[in-house]
């Protein structure tokens, strides 16, 4: 597919999904230790997972399980005892759980202290959208594509219905690479809609102290995707600029 039809299929994706994953409470406390998600991007299941780690304003480790992948997969199963995603690890309760209703419930409570809103429960409808919403991908970020290993986990700014950086993820899950995901859900209305057009007649400012602060601090902008190679200390912005580095740099 070319990139202006994948990125329309993207945005289709994140309409099915009424558009999950995008925003995230103003203050949410952020655990000393990073989580860890067994993830497949494409998995209508792993879904639900990522949208409540936006909503929750949490970051996480990303270990990468495309179908075809037999090291990441058996890493997986020697964990878990079982090849099926998602799986998450918690190294701030030491709790490991599988599934994503058991998951999505223990986030909820664990870090907001409340049972998990409709909107990402598994109901036959909210199954029904993820599943469609991979159809509409064209099961893009399952499968394995063969790639060269990476020596240090990379880093990439996101939100899960961001229809841009799924694509970014779509293409790390194929080549198996490890990263951090750092969440950038939308916080206030000023936030909302793209990075040069934002939905404010004032000066754009994030939150204070916010993860976006931070970012606007540094970059002068909040936009994602944005990822960070400490293998090659390259720092990129664009979701097709990033997909080029990718292939170029890490398929076999």
């Amino acid at each position: 597919m070319s990139h202006s039809v994948d990125v329309l299929t993207s945005v289709l994706a994140s309409t099915v999904r009424s558009w999950r994953g995008t925003s995230t409470k103003r203050k949410t406390p952020e655990p000393e230790m990073l989580l860890t998600l067994y993830d497949r991007e494409g998995c209508p299941d792993c879904r639900f997972v990522r949208e409540a780690l936006t909503e929750l304003n949490l970051d996480v480790n990303i270990v990468p399980c495309p179908e075809g992948n037999k090291e990441a997969v058996a890493e997986l199963k020697k964990i878990s005892g079982t090849p099926l995603v998602p799986f998450l690890t918690d190294p701030n309760t030491k709790k490991q759980i599988s599934g994503q209703d058991s998951i999505v419930s223990y986030l909820f409570k664990e870090y907001r202290g409340t049972s998990v809103p409709s909107k990402l429960s598994s109901g036959i409808r909210n199954a029904i959208a993820s599943r469609i919403a991979t159809t509409l991908r064209n099961g893009s970020g399952i499968q394995y594509h063969l790639a060269k290993p990476v020596a240090e986990p990379l880093t990439l700014y996101s939100f899960e219905s961001s229809p841009y950086t799924r694509l970014v993820r779509e293409r790390l899950c194929e080549y198996g690479i490890p990263y951090t995901l750092i969440n950038l859900g939308k916080q206030q209305r000023a936030d909302m809609g793209p990075a040069n057009f934002r939905m404010t007649l004032k000066e754009y400012k994030p939150l204070p102290n916010s993860k976006r602060d931070t970012f606007f601090k540094q970059h002068g902008n909040v936009q994602v995707p944005f990822l960070i190679d400490p293998n090659t200390e390259l720092e990129l912005f664009e979701s097709k600029q990033i997909l080029d580095y990718l292939d170029n740099t890490y398929a076999a």
